[in-house]
């Protein structure tokens, strides 16, 4: 293969969008990615009628500027949805509308003050502009004194406990703050929260970046994985990387580097690498997995868009009909439903089968929709992602690594370096921007010293 002046490692948002503003600025760019296709967790796939959807739930909130940006320049404003969400809890057998103020006031699962300071906390927490005196907190810690013991336990303890399984008390404060803070910023004029979405979803846009950055002249291998990176010790430097295309073996290699797969893979491909203090980096952030169920369903479970499931024991966090969000004539008219679960990969459950996998879910959504009967699924997948949630322990922003790699010619690129965000396609966008506006400055300095 030509030599390239930057190699991406990964077709995720990120590198995509680093891609994307680097072809427009003159660069010559590879991009490689394992999978068949791109958009990486923000990737889709095809039903057996072809009707295309996320393998993992995905929404944008109305204040996500990175992402929205982007698509105005892409010039694919027509596509953005924005629609107003309808957000419910099932807690003790019953699901509660929590989707506005005066539904907050109506959850009888708490007392009338309780709800009150439910209702108050939020403003108190949007008034907190300096998050690094929370970075030292457990969520705990801070959010209990805030509303009240009865209302933690009740509304906050078993979200943060199914999002963040055997990890849930080793997660600061900052990361629940910035989710508060997105969520009471993303209501439209009528005080209703607004979600957007894109006309044929993520991956659809995922393509068309993806057909922007070949007609600006750079290459995406598609089903390349990255054997390991060649380094030169001596001199500091990546010189290639050994690839897998197909079946083929071969190397490609750049001027520069940029790596966007979760930092534990990233440390396994730069092995040849004589630096311990950079492979304890990579590999000192947890993360935990994700088990995404897809239903296709011949009826509805519910007229909610996202349920929230505030019981124990459920093998799923979330209940989200898609299809109460995007409409389901955009999918043949059929219910489409999203089982999703946070999980460490060392959990008995990740190891399940996807039959039995299936056969333990429906046995759960039973007890949430007594009428439900798994003859009412038409189709299913269930997909799977060992990195999908990072885990930002108390003091987070001291464990992450800058976007120079200690090799004078690497960068990274990953979802664990989002802070204080949590992870997602706005914020891959983002900082994949940001990277390819470093290194352009850089050269562009580099060309004024030398003149």
């Amino acid at each position: 293969m030509k030599k390239y002046d930057i190699v991406i490692v990964g077709a995720g948002f990120g590198g995509l969008a680093a891609a994307w503003r680097l072809t427009r600025a003159g660069y010559s760019v590879a991009v490689v990615e394992r999978d068949d296709a791109v958009g990486g967790l923000g990737g889709d796939f095809a039903f057996a009628d072809g009707v295309r959807l996320e393998k993992f739930y995905h929404h944008w909130f109305n204040n996500d500027t990175a992402i929205l940006q982007l698509i105005k320049d892409l010039g694919l404003e027509k596509n953005i949805k924005r629609m107003p969400s309808r957000v419910g809890l099932y807690y003790n057998k019953q699901v509660w509308r929590l989707s506005t103020p005066l539904d907050l006031l109506r959850f009888g699962a708490l007392p009338f003050i309780d709800r009150v300071r439910l209702g108050l906390m939020v403003l108190r927490v949007r008034a907190i502009k300096n998050w690094r005196p929370l970075e030292k907190l457990s969520i705990e810690q801070w959010l209990k004194p805030i509303c009240g013991a009865r209302a933690y336990d009740i509304v906050w303890r078993p979200l943060i406990e199914s999002k963040f399984s055997i990890y849930a008390k080793d997660v600061n404060a900052v990361w629940m703050w910035k989710k508060l803070n997105l969520r009471g910023g993303s209501r439209n004029k009528k005080g209703d929260e607004e979600l957007v979405y894109y006309n044929g979803g993520f991956g659809q846009l995922a393509r068309q970046l993806a057909a922007q950055v070949k007609k600006n002249g750079g290459d995406i291998f598609l089903n390349t994985a990255v054997a390991q990176a060649v380094v030169d010790n001596a001199n500091g430097r990546i010189t290639a990387l050994a690839i897998n295309h197909g079946k083929d073996k071969t190397t490609i290699s750049g001027d520069k580097y940029i790596f966007t797969p979760a930092m534990p893979l990233v440390g396994d491909m730069l092995r040849d690498y004589k630096n311990p203090a950079f492979h304890k980096q990579m590999n000192a952030i947890k993360h935990l997995g994700n088990i995404c169920v897809v239903l296709r369903l011949k009826k509805s479970l519910s007229s909610t868009y996202w349920i929230n499931v505030n019981d124990p024991g459920f093998p799923f966090v979330g209940v989200i009909e898609h299809t109460n969000f995007d409409a389901p004539e955009n999918y043949g008219n059929t219910p489409i439903v999203f089982l999703s679960r946070y999980i460490a990969t060392s959990d008995k459950l990740w190891g399940y089968n996807n039959k039995k996998y299936l056969d333990y879910c429906i046995t759960h959504l039973k007890k949430m929709f007594p009428d439900f009967d798994k003859d009412w699924i038409i189709e299913y997948n269930i997909w799977r992602e060992p990195f999908a949630q990072p885990i930002m322990e108390k003091n987070y922003s001291q464990m992450i690594p800058a976007a120079a790699l200690p090799l004078v010619n690497g960068y990274l690129c990953t979802m664990a370096q989002i802070y204080p965000e949590d992870r997602g396609t706005n914020y891959a966008v983002r900082e994949g921007l940001r990277l390819a506006e470093d290194i352009i400055a850089a050269r562009a300095n580099k060309l004024k010293a030398v003149l």
